[in-house]
């Protein structure tokens, strides 16, 4: 048996074992896991595509909401020299496995202080640090309008000015709702859309779909707008000729 094959073997044993993973967290509490499967590889690679618009220079990047790590192993791959990445994650079990990702990862060999795994919501994170990148995985939809509104705020707070935020949003969540939920859940989705609209109104730079994810997926990408320079006050003149 050669490289190619156990190597291929050990990423297919490994992804199996993330879906199961995901799939017993979201029995467990579906409402708080968002989904019942992994991001897919299209969907992550959006999600990252704005740290390789920074081209080669140093970054401070923040993922949120990272479950199993499907999205965090696209993004340790486009990290550039001198990167740091924090992972923020409110399952336990899923901090865990990102842990043990950060550890093991043959990119981060010998640089782990790269990337550090917090067990912590988002909104409560404590940071000094500004961020260039934000990618959040967070299930907003499960929230409620305010909670989703803290959040966005908090993030919008940690980005550096011109700094981007990108997040997605599943299609058809709301007809599905509509469709299996009670009316007060139908209302609270409904109002938490309407908050995220907000942002998107005052900050969107770019909107996508995903049809090959599962289930399909829109990916938002914000924009904290840069610093606009103070206008220079004109020098005092008095009526004295030189």
């Amino acid at each position: 048996m050669d490289d190619w094959t156990t190597s291929h073997e050990r990423v297919l044993a490994q992804r199996n074992a993330e879906g199961w993973m995901f799939l017993i967290e979201a029995a467990r509490d579906l409402r708080a896991t968002g989904a019942v499967a992994p991001s897919g590889k299209a969907l992550a690679r959006l999600l990252t595509d704005p740290v390789q618009e920074h081209g080669t220079r140093p970054l401070n990047i923040l993922e949120a909401g990272a479950g199993t790590g499907s999205v965090t192993r696209t993004l340790i791959p486009r990290l550039s020299p001198g990167s740091r990445l924090d992972i923020v994650e409110a399952n336990a079990r899923f901090a865990a496995r990102l842990h043990h990702l950060a550890r093991v990862h043959p990119l981060l060999a010998g640089w782990s202080e790269r990337v550090s795994v917090h067990h912590a919501l988002v909104e409560q994170f404590d940071t000094d640090r500004s961020y260039d990148v934000i990618v959040s995985g967070l299930p907003f939809t499960n929230f409620t309008p305010a909670q989703v509104e803290t959040i966005m705020d908090r993030y919008m707070g940690l980005l550096q000015p011109g700094g981007t935020l990108t997040y997605f949003a599943y299609r058809g969540t709301r007809y599905a709702r509509a469709l299996t939920s009670s009316r007060a859940s139908v209302r609270r989705h409904h109002e938490v859309e309407e908050v995220l609209v907000g942002y998107q109104s005052r900050y969107a730079v770019g909107c996508w779909t995903v049809w090959g994810n599962l289930p399909p997926a829109h990916v938002w990408q914000l924009r904290r707008p840069a610093r606009v320079p103070t206008p220079t006050a004109p020098a005092l003149t008095s009526g004295a000729t030189r």
